[in-house]
């Protein structure tokens, strides 16, 4: 599976980078037939704490999967995109 990031008005750090690829990664064991991972993350312009946006698009066989989640922190955000998708994967598997 290939994994793109794409980050809109930031640059991600290291450890941000490598969150993404361990977690993301992940997805793989679930379905196999994951053909690419996009990664977006973005800054919203707002005035509260919770504006990191992490969104993940899931090429996969049949209709993409897309989850986009906003929370304080981008791993927080991540994380949470990751369980959704794991659910949707499974999901999907089953109906396969």
């Amino acid at each position: 599976m290939k994994i793109t990031v794409q980050a809109i008005g930031l640059t991600p750090h290291q450890p941000l980078e490598e969150h993404i690829e361990k977690k993301v990664s992940k997805l793989d064991t679930f379905y196999d037939k994951i053909q690419e991972c996009k990664v977006y993350l973005k800054v919203e312009n707002i005035s509260g704490k919770e504006n990191k946006t992490s969104e993940i698009k899931l090429v996969v066989p049949g209709d993409d999967i897309v989850v986009k989640k906003t929370s304080a922190t981008f791993e927080e955000s991540l994380d949470q995109c990751v369980d959704t998708a794991k659910k949707l994967l499974i999901k999907k598997k089953e109906l396969a």
